[in-house]
């Protein structure tokens, strides 16, 4: 993990709403249920949102990684590329979650890629891979969200 400062291409309105909100902006882990979970977001631009989280904390009782945690992720990064896409005085809300699990992961970091599917004007879509720290994939996702003005 590096140091560098995360390559986040948020609005300074966004961050300082989320601010207002109690939310980690030097961390904008998207809330704070990413809080909770860990997780850090390292990229954010309304195509691409990358972010980490860690396996340790987020397993379930067999000490892999849940299920819902892996979704928890995935509709975190495609909802803040959802909310950059939607601009200034509009929000998005996940309206539709699917997620798949290919295998499991005991240990260490894993990282979403939330990549841009569809961008319109009233919704938005992204898929989101889910890796190890080998780089296999834990789990593919797809999210949809409305996209509201506030």
């Amino acid at each position: 993990m590096t140091d560098a400062a995360p390559l986040l291409n948020v609005p300074q309105d966004v961050l300082d709403h989320f601010a207002k909100l109690g939310v980690n902006v030097e961390t904008f882990s998207g809330g704070h249920l990413g809080e909770k979970l860990g997780i850090h977001i390292v990229e954010a631009s309304p195509d691409r949102v990358v972010g980490t989280m860690p396996v340790e904390g987020n397993q379930q009782p067999y000490g892999l990684l849940h299920g819902g945690a892996s979704a928890a992720l995935a509709e975190t990064l495609g909802s803040i590329g959802a909310m950059l896409h939607a601009g200034p005085g509009r929000y998005a809300v996940g309206v539709d979650l699917n997620a798949t699990h290919h295998r499991s992961a005991t240990s260490g970091l894993v990282t979403g890629v939330a990549t841009a599917v569809f961008k319109g004007r009233t919704a938005a879509t992204y898929e989101i891979a889910v890796t190890d720290d080998t780089g296999r994939r834990i789990t593919s996702c797809r999210l949809t969200c409305m996209l509201r003005d506030v």
